[in-house]
């Protein structure tokens, strides 16, 4: 085996160059997670230790944020899925588990701090804690394990490093972090040039510093390999060639391939298997082996119906670890059959069957996921998840597939206590915007149920905290863009289930409906576009009970959007100039969420999203109302 030092070159950039061989003998293994909230970063921290550690070749092209290897991520720039790599550090190995920042994937932290010895988490030095700075602390402390305090961006012109250090510290006490927890190193880093320092006021020129601290501050796992096996599943995979994959750490014991073993449920039963191959992360690939140690993050292959929490055990010593709990979706939405009269003419996949294979095998690995059937109809599934985040993710997904769906406005899961009081989910919505708009937003947040927790005010931006239902802050996130023209910064994450808030007013405004099928033409858009805000283009094809606008008044209208000039032989000077409309409002898959109404649905399609009626025909529209 190759072992890695740093040492620095001349021009004071990090290189790692490789020691002599070592004897094959014990890995010292630590196991560590980046977590902080969205966009403080944690993909680019891992990006550094991947390319300061040799994993990458000289003259190879290396991406940003290269651990997010799925489509949605790069264009979003968030992590959606938690992801492993490790690397080397002088006779360390240490496995690095990239964790998603927002709270929709919240189900995906929870897990994986069972697998871990350490966190360390990143902080902005400008925005300080977030909201989902908490819920990862919280479960971290949890754990008992002892966090490595990351102060990030530390070049940012409105940095205020010493502030935010003191609230973290004042986070961590909320969280009543024990004496231990307290005593955390600080390190202070720019993770986008690579360069971590242990005073913000040194010249850094790698992440070396972060390493020794890690190698200091941890220790490494103890050598447990004599003892029977114990292994439990913390996160699941998938391979189109070797099916379902559970992924873990070896609790204590080796794991072999071929393994014979005994799977301890979470309900206490056991089943005999046969495990058929051992991977683990070597940089970011991952490598059959033929056997792991205790504490390695491995992934094992055999098992087709391996679950979160299920323990794989020695057959002679079955013995089950403690569960492991996801918390309970708090959104739902129905996901229905297309039946427009444009259905399957782009999508390769549309029947109920293609819909309900896809949702199950997402089910393997997306444990935050509950697909059920809606008693009566074969064509609808009730698929919940942890918010709309969560929920829009899948859709898109199946959209670039090739799915075609329907799917209806996101409600909100309610449940009853043991007295059956109706307990609704509340969310911690944080909100900085320029002092000139707050008085908007605390309006429209005050009408929704909100309850002020703080505001203050400081350099001409009002910062606020509020605890609002979720149903309330459904379909605010445009409005609150629109009304800080782009200016204002929302951030929310799930709190706590209280007592139902009472009515929360809707949609304010009707829609423009098509009244038969066609193409819209330029002339007939200029007349509706008078009194209302357009969602199509001219030249698009039309069916009736699509949804081309919003109406500027609180009722329905339809309208024929295929409407064309009659031809007359009488010509006037300037009747004939080109039409000019106002642009079109193109909604992307979240705004039409958010948008639709209870008698409505968002037509998904490869190549398109639409709106339209549940009822495409006026006259059953107009029976239904």
């Amino acid at each position: 085996m190759v072992y890695y030092t740093f040492t620095t070159k001349e021009e004071g950039r990090a290189d790692l160059s490789p020691l002599k061989e070592e004897p094959m003998g014990k890995k010292k293994i630590i196991n560590i997670a980046v977590i902080a909230h969205v966009d403080a970063g944690k993909s680019t921290l891992v990006d550094a230790f991947l390319q300061q550690s040799g994993v990458f070749r000289e003259n190879e092209e290396v991406i940003d944020c290269v651990m997010d290897s799925d489509d949605i991520e790069r264009e979003r720039g968030i992590t959606i899925y938690s992801k492993n790599c490790s690397v080397m550090y002088k006779d360390y190995k240490i496995n690095i588990v990239d964790t998603p920042g927002h709270a929709d994937f919240s189900s995906e932290v929870e897990r994986i701090m069972k697998t871990v010895d350490t966190v360390i988490l990143l902080v902005d030095s400008s925005e300080g804690p977030m909201p989902q700075t908490r819920f990862v602390l919280q479960k971290s402390l949890e754990q008992g394990v002892n966090p490595i305090l990351l102060i990030n961006k530390i070049d940012k012109r409105d940095s205020r490093i010493d502030e935010v250090v003191d609230m973290v510290y004042e986070l961590f006490m909320d969280l009543g972090a024990s004496d231990r927890q307290l005593d955390f190193p600080i390190l202070y880093g720019i993770a986008k040039r690579g360069i971590i320092v242990k005073d913000p006021e040194e010249e850094g020129v790698n992440i070396a510093p972060l390493l020794e601290t890690i190698v200091e501050h941890v220790e490494v796992y103890p050598d447990r390999d004599e003892e029977p096996l114990q292994l439990q599943i913390s996160s699941l995979s998938y391979d189109d060639y070797i099916g379902r994959l559970g992924i873990g750490r070896v609790t204590r014991g080796v794991v072999r391939e071929a393994q014979q073993i005994v799977v301890v449920r979470g309900d206490g039963t056991e089943d005999k298997r046969k495990i058929n191959q051992v991977f683990n992360y070597i940089g970011m690939k991952r490598t059959a082996v033929a056997q792991a140690e205790s504490g390695e993050i491995v992934l094992v292959s055999g098992i087709a119906d391996i679950s979160i929490g299920d323990t794989i055990c020695d057959t002679s010593h079955p013995e089950q670890l403690e569960e492991i709990t996801i918390e309970a979706p708090t959104m739902s939405m129905n996901f229905m059959v297309n039946n427009s009269p444009f259905a399957g003419k782009s999508g390769k996949y549309v029947t109920s069957r293609h819909i309900r294979e896809r949702l199950d095998k997402e089910t393997e690995v997306n444990v935050g996921l509950i697909v059920e059937e809606i008693e009566g109809a074969t064509d609808s599934f009730k698929v919940s998840g942890r918010g709309e985040l969560h929920l829009s993710i899948l859709i898109e997904n199946m959209r670039r597939e090739g799915y075609e769906l329907a799917v209806s406005k996101p409600e909100v899961i309610m449940y009853r206590d043991k007295k059956g009081k109706l307990l609704e989910p509340v969310e911690r919505a944080i909100i900085s915007l320029p002092d000139e708009y707050s008085g908007t937003a605390i309006s429209k947040l005050n009408v929704r149920k909100g309850v002020m927790q703080e505001m203050f005010s400081e350099n001409g931006f009002t910062r606020m905290e509020y605890l609002v239902p979720t149903r309330g802050l459904l379909g605010f996130r445009t409005e609150f863009i629109n009304d800080t023209h782009g200016e204002g910064i929302l951030v929310r994450r799930f709190e706590s289930f209280e007592p139902h808030a009472g009515e929360i007013p809707g949609r304010t405004n009707g829609v423009i409906i098509a009244q038969e099928a066609g193409v819209s033409t330029p002339y007939a858009l200029n007349t509706i576009g008078e009194r209302s805000q357009l969602f199509i283009n001219p030249g698009t094809p039309v069916y009736e009970g699509m949804i081309i606008g919003m109406n500027s008044r609180n009722d329905d209208m339809v309208v024929n959007p295929s409407r064309m000039k009659k031809q007359t032989n009488m010509r006037a000077a300037g009747s004939d100039d080109n039409v000019r409309l106002a642009p079109p409002k193109l909604m992307s898959l979240e705004e039409a969420l958010e948008f639709i109404a209870d008698d409505e649905l968002v037509e998904v399609v490869p190549d398109d999203i639409r709106l339209r009626k549940k009822q495409l025909k006026e006259l059953d529209r107009r029976r239904n109302r």
